[in-house]
């Protein structure tokens, strides 16, 4: 399953990622560094939350891959203001076993583990 796609942005900054992801921004508060939160639950079964900020309007994108480093999915690639971001990650195409997701910016790029026990 492909989970590349188009945002469609509405009148109070919630941006729809299609087919299935929705990158959703969390309070007012602008954070002061790029992080990469852990997802919850975890493990997950089928989908779970990832939770990132962004200190600075940046290209933002989370893919998420498997142990061999293929890219198995995209759930957010476009250009993002300052903000507290979470997304909902549905993995129901996936197998069950160990992930990797990782938040990638022009300045900034971490990886996080994700157990998908279905």
């Amino acid at each position: 399953n492909d989970n590349t796609g188009t945002y469609y942005f509405d009148d109070v900054r919630t941006a729809s990622f299609s087919p299935t992801n929705v990158v959703e921004e969390i309070g007012t508060i602008i954070p002061t560094e790029f992080s990469l939160q852990q997802n919850y639950p975890n493990p997950f079964n089928p989908s779970t939350q990832i939770k990132f900020s962004v200190p600075q309007t940046s290209n933002v994108k989370v893919i998420v891959t498997d142990l061999l480093g293929r890219e198995v999915a995209t759930i957010v690639n476009d250009n993002l203001a300052a903000g507290n971001y979470s997304v909902n990650f549905k993995a129901s195409e996936l197998s069950s076993g160990i992930y990797f997701y990782t938040l990638i910016t022009d300045n900034f790029k971490q990886s996080k583990k994700m157990i998908l026990m279905k």
